[in-house]
């Protein structure tokens, strides 16, 4: 199988590498459109089967011409690159995992020109979206009746250094936008706005974590699939005490509105204009990242009431050098679409991973997550 890698990042890289061990895969070509980026890429991962090229992935027909002739590809794209990642893929008869979760409502509308393709199209297949996702539907499915899933995810510093107690580990433009955007939930079969920054609670993780706290944000494919097996679903987004409130103030003050504002005959949008403010203000003591991962499924089983929980704290990868937000993000993307290529993932069409890790799949998979240095711990509680 040839496999394309569109986005030569550290997450993309971290796929290309890993993805490249596979005996499955013939050839993995690295795309992006800054050549210095491919060229690293293409060092780091020290592998025959790795090619690198330069190209510009800004429009359908860019994509298409990388595709040609790939078999499968790895979406490490920006959000605005997503659509056009998906519908390239489906004009070229491409399977595609991509890590973007954002749009479901749009993407599955392409669920029939997918399957007339013959390609099956996994969007949001990271960490979150992506892990999460198919641990809420797992924890769902293995209750008899599922009264409420909550998952929650969170990167944060493993130093964390005042005023916001937080560092960027991937595009500011993303992480800005949970400060803003209205958070997609589910309650009782339907689908539910709820404001951004809604929903503050404190909660700990093992040291040297300690005390977080966390607010609801987008639950992305999860709340169309899942709303009709679960009363309640949501997505939460952890940060360190402290930093939900200092942005929810900057939030009302304007700081991350897109309306263009008049600054001595110079328009300017504040929220590009805080970009600039901020990225300096959010970079940590060091590179080291942790990622934590919480999800709580509760439900009856057999006429009790019970609770399942997966729980992940994941530290820098020292081994890779890569942050673990990177790692959390590349390697379910990686792994899913060398199943693909294994022939372990027959569907056609748009399709959510939480519809594709379940059942017989998930812990098979949830092993190869473990030897790959993802470990997620499991607790099943009775309530009384």
């Amino acid at each position: 199988m040839r496999v394309v890698v569109l986005g030569t990042g550290m997450i993309g890289t971290t796929v290309v590498c890993e993805l490249a061990k596979f005996p499955e895969i013939a050839a993995v070509t690295a795309v992006d459109v800054n050549e210095s980026s491919v060229e690293k890429c293409v060092e780091i991962a020290n592998n025959q089967k790795v090619y690198g090229k330069q190209a510009s992935l800004e429009t359908i027909e860019d994509i298409q011409n990388v595709l040609k002739d790939a078999d499968i590809a790895v979406a490490c794209l920006p959000h605005s690159l997503s659509p056009l990642a998906i519908e390239a893929a489906i004009s070229e008869k491409c399977h595609l995992v991509d890590l973007v979760g954002s749009k479901y409502e749009e993407k599955v509308k392409l669920d029939q020109k997918a399957k007339e393709a013959g390609v099956v199209i996994v969007p949001g297949c990271g960490v979150a979206p992506g892990i999460t996702n198919f641990l809420a539907a797992q924890g769902i499915e293995m209750l008899d009746e599922a009264d409420e899933a909550v998952m929650t995810c969170g990167g944060i510093p493993r130093f964390p250094q005042p005023p916001l107690w937080y560092q960027v580990v991937f595009r500011l433009e993303s992480v800005l936008g949970l400060y803003t955007r209205p958070a997609l939930a589910a309650e009782n079969g339907e689908l539910v706005e709820l404001p951004a920054l809604s929903g503050l609670e404190k909660m700990s993780f093992p040291e040297p974590v300690g005390m977080c706290e966390a607010v609801i944000t987008d639950a992305h494919s999860t709340a169309y699939t899942l709303k009709d097996k679960v009363k309640r679903l949501y997505e939460k987004t952890v940060r360190y005490e402290g930093h939900w409130e200092r942005m929810k103030f900057l939030s009302q003050l304007g700081f991350f509105d897109d309306e263009p504002i008049d600054i001595n005959g110079t328009q300017i949008r504040p929220r590009a204009f805080s970009e600039k403010i901020l990225a300096p203000k959010l970079q940590g003591k060091t590179k080291e990242d942790i990622t934590v991962l919480r999800v709580e499924v509760n439900g009856r089983k057999s006429g009790v009431q019970t609770k399942y929980t997966w729980e992940m704290v994941d530290f820098y990868d020292y081994e890779r050098n890569i942050t673990s937000m990177a790692k959390t993000t590349a390697i379910p993307a990686m792994l899913l679409a060398n199943w693909i290529a294994e022939g372990k993932i027959t569907e056609k069409g748009i399709v959510s991973v939480e519809e594709l890790i379940i059942k017989d799949r998930f812990a098979p998979f949830m092993e190869q997550l473990g030897e790959l240095g993802i470990n997620i711990r499991f607790k099943e509680e009775v309530l009384v």
